[in-house]
């Protein structure tokens, strides 16, 4: 069975740093990508990070040149490394685990979160 489990939550103030951790515990086969989600109060999931099995990484604008998604070879473990943090960033993020199943169907994973709340 898939399991995501991230860590590396926390309180930080602004302009400072965080890195986030996400490994899988299970099946690791046809992996396509993985990624980092965020869900802020009153608003809707929004894509944060993602880098593909090939290596190729995709960035919200709100947080390009801020923070670095990079991730194993084996797309089993994906870290974000998260700098200038702004309270607008405060957010529960979630690890997103992308596979292929059959032909081009895709299914997604998901991890239970990490509360990440930047607040003076």
């Amino acid at each position: 069975q898939v399991q995501l489990v991230e860590s590396g939550g926390g309180l930080v103030q602004p302009g400072g740093s965080l890195r986030l951790s996400c490994s899988t515990s299970g099946s690791i086969r046809n992996i396509v990508s993985m990624g980092w989600y965020r869900q802020a109060p009153g608003k809707q999931r929004e894509l944060v990070a993602t880098v593909t099995s090939g290596g190729s990484t995709n960035y919200a604008d709100s947080v390009k040149g801020r923070f670095t998604i990079s991730a194993n070879n084996d797309k089993n473990t994906v870290y974000l490394q998260m700098d200038s943090l702004k309270p607008e960033d405060t957010a529960v993020y979630y690890c997103n685990q992308r596979r292929r199943v059959m032909g081009e169907a895709r299914i997604d994973y998901w991890g239970q979160g990490t509360q990440v709340t930047v607040s003076s």
